[in-house]
């Protein structure tokens, strides 16, 4: 069929079951954005780039489907960049497309001109330049097939204005022919036996769980496995929701915050068994040190990920899709008593958690900021979404919060990326439009993206904002509370912005709670309310996230509540 590069960009989307595309239009993209003003196009504008691919990656984290924004050339490519290398670090499916320069003008420094391949080729899976518009068929089916399949990942299109008007004779691919890359990743299974062998002689395993596991689809294998064994687990912050909050052996987030029975476990345990982590070190703590009585074992899809942070004794490489359900097999047609077996190392971890759980000081005449995390968390159902920024209330809501599948819990992991929270919220809630999305952020994260507030109000996309103001930066601000002599250097957030008048300026509805006797009912109120609404809450400003492992230390040398150590 003949037609345009702009309309078979469009054409290839609808074949990949693209629903919604979130951009900004400018110079170099004109004429696609004119042909999907044609075919009515499903799309969001947002008012920032950086608001479109944050968009994008919160619709691919709540769906699993491979999430797609536009931007122009020049600044539109680079204002990209964040929320690529946000997706890049946790492994988020995302295929970015934005407009270069026409082909005459490439490498002339032209208006509007940035080497957008050169730029994101750190933080991208693939990239590509296109300058014929054949070619866009075969680009557009490689770069969802690269962005979905083994570790997910995003991928750059970067298109020359003039291919998008070059006419040609349309056909879409239905294979995909990549030279040494096929997308399967089936391993050895004898590396499988190998950590089931490992395991018949262990006395004190332990899961260790991340986001890999929610990519790969694997949370009832997963699962099934904890069943069968009885082992604990504990989890990164990406993996968080994999394991079944009703059982008590789930220990949750291990690291820097992370729980001491989790983190206590790592350092006690003589068999560790990593599924889809990275080993990164918010979770490690001093590498040298981390698990030193264990043998480990690492399922992971990546080459790259064994033995780049720890080293491991067990590899299985491969995708879990393919790993998981044959360790399950192999654990459930044996007749070992595995709970047994296991029994008294799980109420020992059991006995730490009930010992020293996560806490806070209650009954100080202030809105606790975990209190409400705990109450939005028990007013919320099974389906609920949860966004976070990032700070201080990403890791109250990662401790206290308790979500009970994967895909609940939505956060910048390894970047860190403040701003993130409301352009990925609202991509989440138009991805799983039936569900209600709660986003946590704060005063600091809020202002960075705030004028996606504007993007809810003109889409009604109902996505309910709780900002934990506590006119400091939080996470700096401990830091510089506990080993900068309380030197607060510009971290004090003492200015004069109304964010429920901002909200309202901008078209989403406002409330304001700073009484603790007020909380619940404040809360049911607005979440109830139909259409987006900003909840501002007033906590402590010098409440810290704890338990903590200081920078240098081991897991065990968390400092806890009450200057306890």
């Amino acid at each position: 069929m003949l037609m345009n590069g702009a309309r078979a960009v469009l054409e290839s989307l609808k074949k990949e079951q693209v629903d919604v595309v979130f951009g900004y239009p400018g110079g170099a993209v004109l004429t696609l954005y004119d042909e999907l003003y044609k075919m009515k196009f499903p799309h969001i504008l947002t008012k920032h780039e950086q608001g479109a691919v944050h968009a994008a990656d919160g619709y691919a984290r709540a769906t699993g489907r491979v999430g797609v924004c536009f931007a122009t050339s020049g600044p539109g490519g680079t204002n990209l960049v964040t929320g690529i290398a946000t997706a890049n670090m946790d492994s988020v499916p995302l295929v970015c497309i934005t407009g270069q320069v026409a082909n005459p003008y490439i490498g002339k420094d032209s208006f509007q001109e940035a080497d957008i391949c050169g730029i994101t080729t750190p933080v991208t899976k693939h990239n590509y330049l296109v300058k014929r518009a054949a070619d866009l068929p075969r680009v557009m089916k490689e770069a969802f097939f690269i962005a979905r399949t083994g570790r997910p990942g995003p991928v750059v299109i970067d298109i020359a204005k003039d291919v998008f008007a070059e006419e040609f004779n349309y056909e879409y691919p239905h294979t995909v022919h990549l030279r040494g890359y096929s997308g399967k990743f089936t391993g050895q299974e004898k590396e499988i036996d190998v950590v089931f062998s490992a395991l018949q002689a262990a006395r004190r395993p332990l899961f260790f769980i991340g986001g890999g596991v929610t990519l790969s689809d694997e949370t009832a294998d997963l699962r099934a496995i904890l069943a069968r064994t009885g082992i604990p687990v504990v989890s990164t912050l990406m993996g968080l929701g994999c394991a079944d909050p009703a059982d008590e052996a789930a220990f949750g987030m291990a690291g820097m915050h992370g729980s001491y029975a989790a983190n206590m476990a790592i350092m006690e345990c003589d068999l560790l068994v990593g599924i889809g982590v990275r080993f990164d070190d918010r979770v490690t703590g001093v590498v040298e040190e981390f698990a030193p009585r264990a043998k480990i074992a690492h399922f992971e899809v990546d080459a790259a990920e064994i033995n780049k942070n720890v080293r491991v004794d067990y590899p299985v490489l491969g995708d879990l899709r393919w790993s998981l359900p044959l360790f399950r097999q192999r654990l459930e047609s044996s007749a070992a008593d595995y709970k047994g077996r296991y029994s008294m190392w799980r109420q020992y971890v059991i006995a730490m958690h009930h010992e020293k759980p996560f806490t806070y000081k209650k009954d100080t005449g202030c809105i606790m900021p975990q209190a409400l995390v705990e109450m939005v968390s028990r007013m919320s159902d099974d389906q609920t979404l949860i966004v976070t920024d990032v700070g201080q209330h990403q890791m109250w809501a990662a401790q206290f919060y308790t979500p009970r599948r994967p895909r609940q819990f939505i956060t910048s992991g390894g970047l860190g990326t403040m701003g993130y929270g409301l352009p990925a919220a609202l991509g989440a809630k138009l991805g799983q439009p039936q569900k209600q999305v709660v986003l946590f952020t704060g005063d600091g994260s809020i202002m960075m993206n705030c004028q996606e507030l504007a993007t809810a109000a003109d889409y009604q996309i109902d996505v309910k904002v709780i900002v934990l103001h506590n006119h400091v930066l939080g996470m700096v601000a401990q830091w510089q509370r506990m080993f900068y002599d309380r030197h607060y250097s510009e971290s004090l957030l003492n200015g004069h912005t109304d964010l429920v008048k901002l909200a309202e300026a901008m078209g989403v509805a406002g409330c304001r709670i700073s009484e603790p006797a007020k909380l619940e009912s404040g809360l049911r109120k607005a979440l109830a309310h139909e259409g987006p609404i900003l909840i501002d809450v007033m906590v402590p400003d010098t409440e810290d996230v704890l338990p903590m492992v200081p920078g240098g230390k081991r897991l065990d040398q968390m400092i806890l509540g009450g200057g306890e150590a």
